[in-house]
């Protein structure tokens, strides 16, 4: 196993970390709360021998099952042998108090006194300002340090930069952060630039989604083409993992494994890992892979932003965004889900009023109005592309 430096910590992590939130379930229900533990456990405990040393779980993890697993998972010779991480859910806090009931609720499912890492669980702008601050939850967080029940203080992310800018400026306490991070998200959410800011103020990087949630691993049929152009002997799963571990900002690449052949083939990826190892040859591969990606988008959106700012409010940008990428990987169902749950109302395609104000500065002349309709039909409606 390869290990990284965890930011300021003093601590190296694996370059691999055991993400709990897509373990195997009996009834073969992603995320579902039916785990089954003792392949679960035989999953975790593999990786720990061959050196993996972080492991990530949530409250909401398996219908909150997955700190439960954990537990009993961690128990004997395995307690000492990894850092854990897991989240507090924010959107439940009603008042202040609630932080630290849910945390010791979390420490008994984890059969624990402390946690390694506590991170605020997918925070926004909206989160932040609305429950962290108002709330003044981290008043709480800092009291739990002092007391032990944390070790270290996180959070992790979904928006864009500006948002995680905010955050990591507002407080100065942080330890680590995990971003969504891969190959095609270099522009989305917090992005290179966020990963490389965070790692600028000495903050451990943890990254989450390196496969897009397996659909990196799994290209459409014009991505699987270029792969096997002069021969290319290349695992997509390893060219995106690979590409992750190149950058020194990156600390711990977090996988969520639902079987032993993925646990394996991680390991072995994670053995070759290193800084500056990807080679000429691999980054010409991502880049033509990046490519033919864009030239399948059904929107011919550049992202230059002439289309802003919409007198109403709305993202246009990212609202063509969110619809190509669904497009692409003709995964309606996730796309709808992070439209809904991680996209402000206000800034939704919804809400466009057809004013077509955008239209006359759009350089790709794109209908805006028209396609506003299409995006919302699809991703807020779940109508067919």
């Amino acid at each position: 196993m390869q290990y990284r430096d965890f930011g300021r910590a003093g601590w190296k992590v694996s370059a691999l970390g055991f993400g709990c939130m897509r373990l195997p379930t009996l009834d073969g229900k992603p995320y579902g709360s039916k785990i089954d533990q003792a392949e679960s456990a035989k999953m975790i405990r593999h990786a720990i021998d061959k050196g993996v040393n972080y492991i990530d779980t949530a409250y909401g993890y398996h219908g909150g099952k997955s700190e439960v697993l954990l537990g009993k998972t961690l128990k004997g010779e395995y307690r000492d042998k990894a850092k854990v991480a897991t989240k507090c859910p924010v959107w439940l806090m009603k008042k202040a108090s609630d932080f630290d009931s849910h945390l010791d609720k979390q420490l008994r499912r984890l059969q624990r006194d402390s946690v390694d890492f506590y991170l605020f669980h997918s925070m926004n702008r909206k989160a932040w300002r609305g429950y962290v601050l108002k709330l003044k939850l981290l008043k709480r967080a800092e009291a739990a340090l002092k007391d032990g029940r944390i070790k270290h203080l996180g959070f992790s992310f979904h928006d864009d930069f500006d948002a995680f800018k905010e955050i990591i400026d507002g407080y100065s306490g942080w330890s680590m952060c995990q971003i969504q991070y891969n190959y095609m998200d270099t522009e989305n959410q917090a992005g290179t630039k966020g990963l490389k800011y965070a790692a600028s103020k000495g903050l451990a990087v943890v990254i989450m989604e390196p496969l897009l949630g397996g659909k990196l691993a799994n290209p459409p049929k014009p991505i699987r083409k270029i792969y096997r152009e002069r021969g290319r002997r290349v695992a997509p799963a390893d060219l995106a993992l690979q590409w992750l571990w190149d950058q020194p900002e990156v600390s711990v690449v977090l996988s969520g494994m639902s079987t032993m052949a993925q646990v394996r083939g991680n390991l072995r990826s994670a053995n070759a890992s290193g800084i500056g190892t990807l080679g000429a040859e691999r980054r010409e591969l991502v880049r033509r892979i990046k490519k033919q990606y864009r030239k399948m988008v059904p929107v011919p959106c550049t992202k230059c932003g002439y289309c802003m700012p919409c007198p109403n409010g709305l993202d246009i940008p990212r609202n063509f965004e969110e619809y190509n990428d669904a497009f692409i990987h003709q995964d309606l169902k996730n796309a709808r889900w992070g439209y809904e749950n991680f996209f402000e109302k206000k800034k939704r395609a919804e809400s466009c009023i057809g004013c077509r104000e955008c239209e006359e500065k759009c350089p790709q002349k794109i209908p805006i109005g028209d396609m506003m309709k299409k995006v919302h039909a699809v991703l807020g409606e779940g109508k067919p592309f």
